[in-house]
């Protein structure tokens, strides 16, 4: 998930926190939400965490919300952009569906 861009600039590898992975291998989530989150996830990780659509938080910036399916319809992901971290990186901390 850490494909060069051509213009020098690289993508960020996108990390499950603790409850996030607890989440993925949970056996009642719904199918139909797997394929949409790892979409969402290599393009958080592929834009270095800047998604079209993905808003920030006022005071904290890193902290970023991206609708999930169309218009939102399917729920919010929550991610850090850790830019500064050794190794840099962008942490998936919370999934809401609906």
């Amino acid at each position: 998930m850490s494909e060069a861009f051509g213009d020098g600039s690289e993508g960020l590898p996108c990390v499950l926190s603790e409850d996030v992975t607890a989440f993925m291998i949970d056996p009642t989530l719904p199918p139909w939400a797997m394929g949409p989150i790892v979409a969402a996830m290599v393009e958080i990780g592929e834009t270095r965490g800047l998604v079209a659509g993905s808003t920030a938080a006022e005071h904290w910036p890193e902290c970023r919300l991206l609708p999930l399916g169309e218009d939102g319809a399917l729920g919010i992901i929550e991610y850090v952009i850790a830019k500064d971290a050794l190794p840099p990186r962008v942490i998936v901390t919370r999934i809401l569906l609906y």
